[in-house]
């Protein structure tokens, strides 16, 4: 077992595509997977190249994360986000690995007026949040060393809010009671490899600071930094069941002494610099 191997599952994801560039520049060795590589929902091929390779780190980005593919498939939804977690914490106990699994501020109802903290009761009311906690339920009660992070409104690389406002021509439609903290998945990134490097474990949300901001004042910054030629029309009311308000407080991060990722607007910035 190579003690700076790290597997990362859905790694064509924005966290996992995150990951795979900051993990090498710190020493790590990185095996990278998708669904084609190795299905997480298949308990003998996820035992198979976990001990192939021994990790001493596994990541598990591979989720079903669309709420309406969710709600129209919640068998599948329950397969990938819960059994698929199930079969990593499994693979990560028999090997005394760390497992990191991605979560979702879908958990919670959104019905509150604060932020939520890590000691705060999860209620999800879609199936995508369900599963998610499911998965949860499953790593934590499987793995003795876990690491569950939640976060809210994540891009980098490939489909997000930020690529779909870009793409937009003309005009675009935002709601304006949805509420969270956009988060930067190389800031998240950045985060997670401080506790993979740390003794801390459980749960821990990790939102980029300075929110909380609407979807309709999400778009108004991006068209602000960007200076795109489009109409933003605030509307009301959500396409998917999500949580209206959904603001998460880094409460464990401070608990630990670790730092919080940076604020929104700063890393948002960032990014679309990059990009260009």
């Amino acid at each position: 077992m190579s003690k700076n191997m790290i597997w990362i599952t859905g790694a064509d994801g924005h966290v996992g595509t995150a990951l795979h560039k900051v993990l090498p520049e710190h020493g790590y060795h990185v095996l990278c997977t998708n669904k084609e590589d190795v299905d997480v929902t298949d308990m003998d091929a996820v035992r198979l190249y976990a001990e192939m390779n021994r990790p001493t780190v596994i990541i598990n980005c591979a989720a079903l994360t669309n709420p309406s593919e969710c709600e129209a498939n919640p068998e599948e939804a329950y397969k990938v986000n819960a059994i698929g977690a199930r079969n990593l914490a499994t693979a990560a106990e028999r090997l005394g690995a760390k497992l990191v699994q991605m979560s979702t501020d879908d958990v919670f109802d959104g019905d509150s007026e604060v932020p939520y903290n890590e000691f705060d009761n999860p209620v999800p009311r879609s199936i995508y949040g369900k599963s998610k906690l499911a998965g949860e339920q499953m790593v934590s009660s499987l793995c003795t060393r876990h690491i569950i992070i939640r976060s809210s409104w994540v891009y980098g690389t490939g489909a997000d809010f930020v690529h779909e406002f870009l793409e937009a021509d003309g005009r675009i439609e935002v709601a304006s009671d949805e509420c969270a903290v956009p988060t930067s998945a190389k800031e998240l990134a950045k985060v997670i490899m401080n506790l993979i490097d740390g003794t801390n474990y459980g749960i821990f949300h990790i939102v980029c600071t300075g929110g909380p901001v609407s979807r309709y004042e999400y778009a108004v910054k991006l068209k602000e930094l960007t200076g795109k030629d489009i109409e933003v029309k605030e509307t009301a009311g959500q396409k998917h069941v999500r949580p209206v308000y959904s603001l998460l407080d880094n409460m464990m991060l401070r608990i630990c002494g670790l730092e919080e990722p940076a604020d929104w607007e700063e890393s948002l910035q960032e990014f679309l610099k990059e990009m260009r």
